[in-house]
């Protein structure tokens, strides 16, 4: 199902929705910050609604001192502990906490010479797969990939980095297209019609 002029039908529930879908979903990502932010916004919607978190996101960026992980890193409980009475993010504690111990491992990478964004994007050699769906409903909530990069997340230290959460920061920082094709994003984003899915 598709809203008027063939974009996505998610979109259509609100403005921010819609904005959201029309300048950031499935744009390609590569900054550090912005895919820290993506994992961490995906990974607190696990049991709630897109719609509640994008309503959050300024909470977070506030909170979270704009998604550096240099500075996420280096919070301590009592930040935990502050950060679990404003009601500008989802007040739950294994969330938070994630947050701060995934800062602390994008560190640890940096610190390797490694980085989330040449991780994430290794699962796809490092270009947007453009898939072709011709309904939201016919889109997985999880591949063998975003399997394949929770185990791999995981094995790193990264935590709420399950395989849906994963296929949902696919999505979001465009390592996949996944407008529908009827969507101008989908061609926008480098979708073609003759290009097969993978």
């Amino acid at each position: 199902m598709t809203s008027e002029g063939g974009r996505c039908s998610w979109a259509d529930s609100s403005e921010a929705m819609r904005l959201y879908h029309d300048e950031e979903w499935g744009v390609p990502l590569r900054d550090e910050s912005q895919l820290f932010e993506r994992l961490t916004l995906e990974g607190a919607q696990a049991g709630l609604s897109w719609a509640l978190i994008l309503s959050k996101r300024e909470g977070y960026r506030r909170l979270f001192a704009g998604f550096d992980p240099a500075v996420v890193a280096r919070f301590e409980q009592s930040d935990v502990d502050r950060l679990l009475t404003d009601a500008g993010i989802v007040r739950n504690r294994a969330k938070i906490g994630s947050t701060v111990s995934n800062a602390q491992v994008i560190e640890s990478l940096h610190e390797a010479s490694e980085s989330l964004s040449a991780i994430l994007w290794s699962f796809v050699d490092g270009a947007t797969v453009h898939n072709a769906w011709a309904a939201m409903g016919d889109m997985p909530a999880t591949t063998p990939v975003s399997t394949a990069m929770s185990k791999e997340l995981r094995r790193r230290g990264f935590r709420f980095v399950g395989p849906t959460t994963c296929y949902a920061t696919m999505q979001a920082a465009g390592l996949v297209n996944d407008h529908v094709v009827s969507c101008p994003r989908w061609r926008q984003l480098g979708g073609k019609p003759d290009r097969p899915r993978r």
